[in-house]
Formats: structure tokens, C-alpha cells, sequence
């Protein structure tokens, strides 16, 4: 019997997080669905390796590093239509018991929901800010500027939605790090914008998916962990740009036209200085850790 999702993962050099992320997949379902992993350019023979040792596990290579989102759009590309929902997930996630049953079952309580995600615990078992808000140009100025420095700022809790308690219901937007995605609504709005390198094709996609009439659901019964950052960690000088690169493209897709010029300028601007500085930092801590 075909399953009636199928999965998405990204590598890029992910080693032993992959391993682990296959390892956990069969018991968060009682279905075996079928794995594409689209590989950004491995070079750790991991994803070989993973495609080697499993008959339900296929390797897309999308010929370069072509990004997170795109990577997505080509691996879902490679599933039959007909299959409802494509989980799409990080390589550093690992799956607790029953998890992606749990966010199915959501799926059919909720028909209007696109996209469904997990409560996300880092590996320390703090619990991370998965379903957020999609943030406003007053709201997300005020998170990126004062985010780093006063962590409990109004801005920033309303748009990490801190103040929410953790029960099933519709959010702006949820983590991409592990989406379950009805399919036709996935497809309806274009998947994601592959214009997004990295970090915030999750907010776009959210936020078209509800500007669409599609709802996105945080569904805390389903738990997953998330080793997240370990690139950022290890690349400040790549990815800390990125991030900001992509903030900038989501305001100003949102802020078009001549009247508005000035307030991409602004944000342009402010974003590029603020990169700079969270890069120098990131370096600094870095060496003082002793990292490489």
C-alpha cells in the first residue's frame, strides 16, 4: 500500500545527522514512505551511503549548491503528485515515537491546513520557538535591531510568539527545519521561492500559504529535536549574511513600489551594518571557544 506522504531532506555534508534522521524516520509512522534526498553537493558520501542501504530512499543530486528552498522544490518534484503530503526536514532532526502520525491526524482535523508542524526541542530539551508570527515592517525592524542585545523585547516576543500557550492552532508561520505539507496547497502557491538561498524561504512560504486562504498549525502532540545551527556556528562569515540577505528580500518584496524606495533603502542599509556586526562577533566568539 502506498503511504500517503512521502519525505523531503536536504544534504550538504550532513554525515551522522542523516544517519540519525533515517534512523528515528521509521518509528514516527506506521507508514514507510518513500525518502528523496536532494543533495546540494555532498562530499561526505552520506547521502550514497543512506540511498545505498535503503530501497526507500532515493538520491536526487540538484547539481550544486542551489539552496534550501530550491533543493526542497526539486526533491518534492521527484514525488507522484498523487501522494497528499511531502514532510519536508532538516537532516539534523531526529523523530520522536509516533510524531509524524500525530501531525497526519492534525492534517484531517484540519483540511484547510497546508502546512502542519511539530513542537521542536534543541538537544539540551528546551523547547524552541517553531510557530511564530509572520512579522510586520514595525514588528521584524524591531526584532532585528534590538533581538541580539534586549532578548525579551516586545517586538521580538511577539513575533517568536512567546506569549502563546503550547496547544494545537493556526499560526503566521511554522519552522522549516520539519513541515508536513499537504501537497496541492504546496503546489498551488509555487513551493518555495527559490530566490531564498537560506533562512526565512519558511516565513515566505507561511505567509503565502495564509495570503492564499490556507492555514499553517502548530501541532504540539508531534515532538521532534532539532541540532540546529551547527552551520551557523561553524560558517558566521557565510550564513549570519545570508540570514540578513534574506530579511531584507522578504521586507522588501512586501514594501514594493517608488513611495516605499526610501524604506528599502532604510532597511538595506541597517541590515548590511548589522550583518557586519554579528559577523565580528560570531568570529570573536569562535576563536575565544577555540573553534576552527
Amino acid at each position: 500500500m502506498t503511504a500517503s506522504f512521502a519525505v523531503v531532506t536536504v544534504t550538504y555534508s550532513s554525515g551522522e545527522y542523516l544517519h540519525n534522521f533515517l534512523r528515528t524516520l521509521p518509528a514516527a509512522s506506521t507508514q514507510t514512505p518513500r525518502v528523496v534526498i536532494a543533495d546540494n553537493g555532498s562530499t561526505d558520501g552520506a547521502p550514497e551511503q543512506a540511498a545505498a542501504d535503503d530501497p526507500n530512499v532515493t538520491l536526487v543530486r540538484t547539481g550544486g549548491n542551489i539552496g534550501y528552498g530550491g533543493a526542497v522544490n526539486r526533491g518534492v518534484a521527484e514525488i507522484d503528485p498523487d501522494v497528499e503530503f511531502v514532510l519536508v526536514a532538516n537532516p539534523d532532526v531526529e523523530f520522536s515515537p509516533g510524531s509524524i502520525d500525530e501531525m497526519l491526524d492534525a492534517a484531517r482535523r484540519w483540511p484547510r491546513a497546508a502546512s502542519l508542524g511539530p513542537l521542536i526541542t534543541e538537544p539540551d530539551g528546551s523547547v524552541y520557538p517553531s510557530a511564530r508570527r509572520v512579522p510586520d515592517l514595525v514588528s521584524g525592524a524591531g526584532h532585528a535591531v534590538l533581538g541580539a542585545v534586549w532578548k525579551s523585547n516586545p517586538w521580538t516576543a511577539a513575533y517568536r510568539n512567546d506569549d502563546a500557550d503550547p496547544v494545537e492552532r493556526p499560526v503566521g508561520w511554522l519552522s522549516g527545519s520539519c513541515l508536513l505539507l499537504r501537497r496541492a496547497a504546496f503546489d498551488n502557491i509555487g513551493g518555495f521561492d527559490s530566490r531564498y538561498f537560506m533562512f526565512m524561504e519558511d516565513v515566505d512560504l507561511g505567509d503565502r500559504l495564509g495570503r492564499a486562504g490556507w492555514l499553517n498549525v502548530f501541532v504540539p502532540a508531534a515532538r521532534v529535536m532539532h541540532a540546529k545551527s551547527h552551520s551557523v556556528s561553524k560558517h558566521p562569515e557565510l550564513m549570519i549574511p545570508a540570514h540578513h540577505a534574506s530579511a531584507y528580500r522578504f521586507t522588501a518584496d512586501r514594501n514594493p513600489g517608488l513611495l516605499r524606495a526610501p524604506i528599502r533603502l532604510a532597511l538595506r542599509v541597517g541590515l548590511a551594518a548589522r550583518s557586519k556586526i554579528a559577523v565580528a562577533a560570531a568570529v570573536r566568539e569562535r576563536r575565544r571557544a577555540g573553534m576552527s
